[in-house]
This record gives C-alpha cells, structure tokens and sequence, in this order.
C-alpha cells in the first residue's frame, strides 16, 4: 500500500486524439495521469480542454471530476444538461452518453473507474 500525492508527481501532459469525437471548434485535451492502479480499473489525474464540442462515452466507467478552473456545459441524451464551474464536484454515471462544449478552457482533477468492480 501507498500514498499517492499529486503534487510529488510530474507525469508527462498527454494529448489525447479525439478526431472522432469532436463536433465542433478545436477541443484539444490533455492527461496528466496521476495513479493508475488495482488491475488498471481504476485511474486519476489531471484533464484539461480548450474550446470546442466533443462527445463523450462513459460506456463501463464512472467518473468523478472536480472542476479546477473554466466552465463547461454538458448535454447527456437525455436531455439533461449541467453548466459546470471551478469547485464544482459531480459524478458521470456509467453509460452516459454527453456532448461536452467548453467556450474556452477547462481543467479538472479526475476519478475514474470500471463500472463493474465489486460485482
């Protein structure tokens, strides 16, 4: 067992590819992933976005962010949409289907795991 403490770290910022699921703008996104642990089901870093729609699937994960700074609007299927702010906390459920619009940067601090540990 261990801590893992995020300001100890120093991982590379990752850009992510997300041709397929950008639906407007240019919404590069980058990873600085922080822990990655129990079999790979479970993993945490940093996330950041700049301007831009995107699609996003939560097919088998649960997530859990902490908005750092900016703003988002985030539109599920079914018709629910949340804006969400710095210091906001809130979980994405497991099969969600969103479109995620940011007006100009994002950053938050994620949690992410399988949908099915513990079944």
């Amino acid at each position: 067992m261990k801590i893992t403490l995020f300001n100890e770290h120093n991982p590379p910022k990752n850009q992510k590819d997300v041709t397929t699921d950008t639906i407007s703008g240019n919404p590069e996104q980058f990873v600085e992933l922080m822990y990655l642990g129990q079999g790979e089901t479970m993993k945490s870093g940093i996330w950041e976005c700049h301007a831009g729609t995107f699609k996003a699937s939560y097919d088998g994960i649960v997530e859990f962010c902490h908005i750092l700074e900016g703003s988002a609007v985030i539109n599920a299927s079914d018709g629910q949409s949340v804006t969400v702010t710095a210091g906001d906390a809130f979980v994405l459920d497991e099969g969600l289907q969103a479109e995620w619009t940011v007006d100009k940067f994002i950053k938050k601090h994620f949690f992410i795991c399988a949908a099915n540990i513990g079944s």
